[in-house]
């Protein structure tokens, strides 16, 4: 019963100080930080932003001093709305005129200074990035903050800042004269020299006056849940039921209240929102449409008993490195309960850690967990098996090509949600086809996040141990012990090359196994080609037949040598992998590499140069 007590109190840590998407409040007023270009106008500006002159200027004495004057490579203060967007995230959806010649880029850069981004313009309207009509109106998503009481309740109003090439955290704590430890502790775990995204910071109103935080707006749950779980947590220790087990894994137990201040809930989630519905997507629905953050549940173990048989051989659906998987039925829902032994107890902490902040329709979704006897993991069921089964299992028909690019596309989505759009970010460590789930349309969803490595950007911290699987290992992780997410970048390229071959990643020379040899040294062999199109039709899985465009072919294989590049500051970001394959995805007949990827190196691989 101790021992109970003692996990659960590490579980209660945990989902009590969960990331929360939702919220119920807003603050009402926010300022964006707007990069003024040349031949830009006040005017132009109120327009794009939904105000008008005369309030920019109130915001911006001093540096703006009239409506008809405003100077080319200024950064301007602009206030707007922060509400509770559709009860997921703060922030104000702009509505933007499409006019001829617009693209999802030109509307986020140019227009809206890096405001919002290709990503979240991509995701929050229906039209393909290649085919946005002229008139159209775009939904522009630009997110905000209300404050962290954990931080400071003298700070009420907040700069949405886009940062920029050259800036860092000293040179914006100069510029808006504040303190750079009080930035950091408003921005856990971000770069501020990493020349892209965006940050949080402490504004003044139109008086010149910093607004003291009356509360906090939508995320006071949170901070009550840390009040209740600091008094349970007081009460186990001083009841003695939970503190030998809770000393033996305070690591673990850091690890989970990492990312669990307030304004992570904010910020680590914001970028990444998608709409639950496709209606509140501007129409249509397409590719991700939904992240909900829904409450693990706490089951029993009887429950979990009777839904699985007792948990039969027959409801045994798979076996994984820390634990067999099991059908069940729940509550009315479909389930896999992974179930692991204790000795499992950092892969389930660090599962679940994980599965409980992050939210993306393209990773697996945890329903709940138990802890009794063993640990138990309960997931959403995925119908089609994994990747690897589809590729290389019998008695299944071969994937079609254009199944195979939108399974490609679904899997780089998850890895871009968790690189780039959560804070602290993650790297999954163990992305093969094995952790690819097929649900029945033929989506990907990225599984079993028992390796991943929650990570502050920027750092440099080695694992104590190697992890993941042999034929997946980029060169720098496997001698060296090194990761970043180009740990991942590199075994998705592994995975496109499963994809075009239906080969496993190390290739068996013979019967007896004695030789092998790695798909990324045969795919570079014919890639190194002059002319690789013979070649490569070779290592095309013979399952589909001529039933593929060979053009679309070259292009992915030449994304997974970007991907398997030696030197992982030659990969890709996963970000720029999505670009590509949704260009890839929706037409193979106009790839224009060079306006997605400023890597020269990246740019002449894709082009097969």
């Amino acid at each position: 019963m101790r021992f109970r007590i003692g996990l659960g109190f590490l579980v209660l840590l945990s989902l009590c100080f969960t990331v929360k998407s939702q919220c119920s409040k807003s603050c009402g007023l926010a300022l964006a930080k707007y990069f003024v270009q040349s031949g830009y106008n006040l005017t132009l500006i109120s327009q794009l932003m939904e105000t008008n002159e005369e309030i920019i200027v109130n915001y911006n004495k001093g540096t703006v001093p009239n409506t008809d004057s405003v100077l080319a490579g200024t950064k301007i203060n602009i206030p707007f709305k922060c509400e509770c967007v559709n009860g997921k995230f703060l922030g104000h959806m702009f509505k933007y005129d499409v006019i001829s010649g617009d693209t999802y880029k030109k509307v986020a850069q140019t227009y809206y200074a890096n405001l919002t981004t290709v990503e979240a313009m991509t995701w929050f309207n229906s039209y393909a990035p290649t085919n946005i009509p002229t008139n159209a109106k775009l939904n522009v998503s630009v997110n905000c903050s209300c404050g962290n009481t954990a931080v400071s309740k003298d700070y009420g109003l907040f700069i949405t800042y886009p940062l920029q090439p050259g800036d860092t955290l000293a040179s914006i704590a100069q510029a808006e004269q504040l303190n750079q430890t009080l930035l950091q502790r408003y921005n856990p775990g971000v770069n501020f020299s990493q020349g892209s995204g965006f940050v949080y910071i402490p504004g003044k109103d139109e008086n010149g006056s910093y607004r003291s935080l009356k509360s906090s707006p939508g995320l006071a749950g949170v901070a009550i849940a840390g009040i209740i779980v600091a008094v349970i947590a007081g009460v186990l220790i001083l009841g003695g039921g939970a503190y030998g087990y809770y000393r033996k894994n305070k690591v673990d137990a850091k690890l989970l209240l990492a990312a669990s201040d307030d304004q992570s809930s904010q910020h680590g989630l914001s970028l990444g929102f998608i709409p639950d519905k496709p209606e509140e997507a501007n129409g249509a629905g397409r590719g991700p449409t939904g992240i909900s953050v829904d409450k693990s549940v706490e089951f029993s173990y009887e429950e979990l008993s009777r839904a699985t048989d007792n948990f039969s051989l027959a409801n045994k659906i798979g076996q994984g490195g820390f634990g067999a998987v099991y059908y069940a039925e729940l509550r009315g829902e479909k389930a896999a309960i992974k179930k692991m032994d204790m000795q499992a107890s950092k892969e389930f902490l660090a599962e679940l850690n994980v599965l409980t902040r992050v939210h993306h329709l393209n990773l697996v979704r945890l329903i709940g967990y138990c802890v009794e006897g063993s640990l138990f993991l309960v997931y959403e069921y995925i119908e089609n098996g994994n990747l690897s089964q589809h590729l290389r299992g019998s008695g299944r028909d071969p994937l079609p090509w254009s199944n195979r690019v939108q399974i490609a596309l679904d899997s780089a989505r998850g890895l871009e949600y968790i690189h780039e759009h959560t804070v602290p970010v993650y790297i999954h460590r163990d992305i093969k086809s094995a952790n690819i789930l097929i649900d029945k349309n033929f989506h990907a969803k990225v599984a079993d996040f028992g390796l991943t490595k929650l990570t502050e950007v920027g750092s440099t911290s080695l694992p104590t141990r190697l992890v993941g699987t042999f034929g997946y290992m980029p060169p720098e992780y496997a001698q060296y012990g090194e990761v970043s997410p180009k740990v991942d970048v590199y075994a998705f390229g592994v995975v496109i090359y499963e994809l075009i071959s239906a080969k496993e990643a190390v290739v068996r020379a013979d019967s007896s196994g004695s030789e092998s040899r790695g798909l990324v040294g045969l795919f570079e062999e014919v890639l190194n080609q002059p002319d690789p199109k013979e070649d490569l039709r070779k290592l095309v899985d013979p399952g589909l037949g001529d039933n593929y465009p060979l053009d679309s072919v070259r292009k992915m294989a030449q994304l997974a040598k970007a991907c398997t590049h030696e030197n992982k500051d030659l990969r890709p970001s996963m970000r720029s992998i999505v670009v590509a394959l949704m260009t890839l995805s929706s037409s193979t007949e106009d790839w224009d590499v060079g306006s997605f990827y400023e890597n020269q190196a990246l740019v002449n691989l894709m082009s097969g140069r």
